[in-house]
């Protein structure tokens, strides 16, 4: 396998985990919903616990994401997760937030109550979607930070600053762009929809799934507003790409729509996607009857969020544009690992299948029986 493919490769591996993540804040979006789901304490109970039954999946997943990004494409790191703190951080510390309000909520002792480690998952559930997602935006839409690439160079000996960021906010910035907060809330939206679809399926209680009914036709609204209004500016919008044999980046008119023309399998890859979470959506909304939304609604959000960062940095386009300085910019050619590293990531990655069918697995034993009242005093719970 040549070097420029290992690259592909590990992009999308990529991809595929920031696709997974977003999959999985359903685990948020339902959290941010306990009080209007929930009518009553047994009620907002039985929520808190159906997602805590799955929150480490997503943790999990955050993490193995930014570990991927670390090795694959250091550079990224460095300059993102490095500069941009601020953002990170406020991200990673409302997960945290999370996992103490899990574990806190209802032990003995607690002198907050119950209600304030539930607002704290609320808090967690509507941060964590939101800044994710305007992270996210900045793929499109570029980020104010400077590479010294001149410090780039071969040895172990010990080197100057290589990325920094160009102001203070440390990535806070970010959420001055109106574009980066159209995609936050599109994602925190598609959050609660995922959210409700998952509880709907998870929680055996008819009150808490007619009441998901209701709540889903005011989520999905906005949803699909924002998300259509965010994938048209990114089709029009001028983008950002380098020629692969000097690494010159240049700004190109509607170079994502060039992307998704070139790339024709990512295309149909997002239209299956969409159709999916529009299927799942719908009807559950018309059906009565019919819990298993979530499914559908999942593989399509897998899908459609898997397509938008292929496009973003494939076919020779700068996945992490840079705002101060355009030769700045980060593409997967010049902010990979080694070769060699990719290569013996790769071996690596064979195990990938194996961790993912035992995710499957101990999901399925989880769900083995419907949560119901009656589990809430037969089983640990939260």
């Amino acid at each position: 396998m040549t070097y420029e493919c290992l690259q592909q490769y590990w992009w999308f591996l990529v991809s595929l985990l920031g696709a997974l993540l977003v999959f999985l804040m359903f685990v948020q979006g339902a959290n941010s919903m306990i009080f209007s789901l929930g009518a009553n304490d047994v009620e907002r109970r039985l929520i808190v616990n159906s997602t805590g039954r799955k929150w480490e999946f997503t943790f999990t997943t955050l993490v193995t994401f930014g570990g991927a990004f670390f090795a694959s494409f250091p550079l990224f790191y460095s300059t993102s997760f490095g500069g941009a703190y601020w953002l990170w951080m406020i991200i990673l510390f409302s997960f945290v937030v999370q996992a103490v309000s899990y574990e806190f909520q209802n032990k003995l002792g607690n002198l907050l109550g119950t209600r304030t480690y539930q607002w704290c998952l609320v808090a967690n559930g509507i941060l964590g979607p939101l800044l994710l997602g305007g992270a996210v935006a900045t793929f499109f839409n570029g980020s104010n930070f400077l590479v010294a690439k001149d410090n780039m160079v071969d040895g172990f000996e010990l080197q100057p600053v290589i990325s920094s960021w160009a102001n203070a906010s440390h990535g806070l910035d970010a959420l001055l762009d109106p574009w980066n907060l159209v995609l936050g809330f599109a994602v925190f939206f598609l959050a609660r929809v995922l959210g409700i679809l998952y509880v709907m399926n998870n929680v055996d209680d008819e009150n808490i799934r007619c009441r998901g009914s209701v709540r889903l036709i005011g989520t999905a609204v906005p949803f699909v507003v924002l998300f259509v209004a965010f994938l048209v500016h990114v089709l029009l919008k001028d983008g950002f790409a380098y020629d692969p044999s000097t690494g010159v980046i240049s700004i190109v008119p509607m170079k994502y729509l060039d992307n998704f023309i070139t790339l024709w399998y990512v295309s149909l890859v997002l239209v299956v996607g969409v159709v999916l979470v529009l299927y799942g959506i719908i009807r559950t909304i018309v059906s009565k009857t019919y819990i298993c939304g979530i499914w559908p609604a999942g593989i399509g959000t897998v899908l459609t969020v898997l397509s938008l960062l292929l496009c973003a940095g494939l076919n020779n386009t700068a996945y992490y544009p840079s705002l101060a300085d355009l030769q700045s910019s980060l593409t997967i050619a010049n902010s990979s690992s080694s070769e060699f590293t990719l290569q013996v990531m790769s071996v690596v990655s064979i195990l990938v299948p194996f961790v993912l069918a035992y995710i499957v697995y101990a999901w399925h034993s989880i769900d083995k029986k419907k949560l119901d009242k009656e589990e809430l005093t037969t089983d640990e719970v939260y």
